[in-house]
């Protein structure tokens, strides 16, 4: 194992202490238990929180700020924040509007979300992000909560950035969430630092089609193959789980697992706009980069939420955090 860390058992803390000097007018670290928070609090707004498993970086910890999280809970690497860090993170930025929490669907974000807004006297609202179509809308735990949750952080943080109230916030989350849809392969498995190996092996001439962002397996083992063909594969099973109409106006994002170089992300963007808009959409939104990556795992997802006027309007808001930025 090669990483840039000096202890397996502090590079959390040491990575977040780093994130804090470098956005200080940005975010606020809070130690013991661990959370960032917006430097500047706003009265009488929704607050939004998110948070999961360190690795993913910049979810969540670089989306905070101005138009998107008032706050975001990192656990260990690939492993659920605790509820205590949960509620003091929601006590310190909640401001007379009540809690929004933005959760992606895996078993110990959802258990221990839902502990914390047992414990919050405040009113609050959950949405569940479940935009993975390589699983059935049937699993037995459901679909997980994949790149798609980067979207729904900007348009409701805009929205509730606006004044939106709690209920308006909560329905403007799930209408995005049904609106999108994910799907990513690796080229290669990822390196949890605790591990100190690759999670998953695969050969040089092998992808993993369907895989998921803490390195589990995905639907199946493919022979790798040109760029094209992947797209092909991952684009199709969106497009007949979201069946978009013809003309409808589309966010395409692109997401790199953190270790794909741009020049390949590029590439796929390319070749996934031309699969959509030979299918009548018209993909007026696009985004493209590292920003739910899984530590060291080459690969990419393809994202695509249909967009009408209200996300439009919401996408393209001001918003200044570390990771997004434009319109300040």
């Amino acid at each position: 194992m090669k990483k840039l860390i000096n202890s397996v058992e502090s590079v959390l803390e040491e990575s977040l202490n780093g994130f804090a000097r470098a956005h200080s007018n940005i975010i606020q670290f809070n130690h013991q238990p661990n959370y960032v928070s917006r430097k500047n609090k706003s009265e009488n707004k929704v607050a939004l929180i998110s948070g999961g498993g360190a690795g993913h970086e910049p979810l969540h910890t670089g989306l905070v700020g101005k138009g998107m999280l008032d706050a975001a809970c990192p656990g260990q690497v690939f492993t659920s924040p605790t509820p205590d860090q949960m509620l003091m993170a929601a006590q310190a930025v909640e401001n007379g509007a009540g809690v929004l929490f933005i959760v992606k669907n895996y078993a110990g974000d959802v258990m221990n979300f839902e502990i914390a807004a047992e414990m919050l006297d405040c009113p609050h609202e959950t949405v569940l992000v479940n935009d993975d179509v390589s699983l059935p809308k049937d699993h037995s735990t459901g679909r997980r909560g994949v790149a798609g949750t980067l979207i729904v952080e900007k348009i409701v943080g805009a929205a509730a950035e606006a004044g939106a109230d709690l209920a308006t916030c909560k329905q403007l989350g799930d209408k995005v969430v049904n609106s999108t849809a994910s799907m990513g392969v690796a080229l290669t498995s990822c390196t949890v630092p605790a591990l100190g190996q690759p999670t998953f092996d695969i050969s040089d001439n092998e992808v993993e089609m369907g895989v998921g962002i803490h390195g589990e397996r995905g639907r199946e083992v493919m022979s790798l193959t040109t760029a094209d063909e992947l797209v092909q594969i991952l684009a199709k099973a969106i497009d007949e789980d979201l069946k978009p109409a013809k003309e409808q106006c589309a966010l395409l994002h692109i997401n790199g697992f953190g270790a794909t170089p741009l020049m390949e992300l590029y590439l796929v963007y390319d070749s996934a706009a031309q699969f959509f808009e030979e299918r009548g959409i018209k993909i007026v939104r696009s985004l493209v980069g590292n920003y739910t990556t899984s530590l060291d795992m080459a690969g990419c997802s393809i994202t695509l939420t249909l967009m009408d006027d209200e996300m439009l309007q919401y996408w393209d808001a001001p918003v200044h955090t570390a990771a997004l930025r434009w319109g300040i």
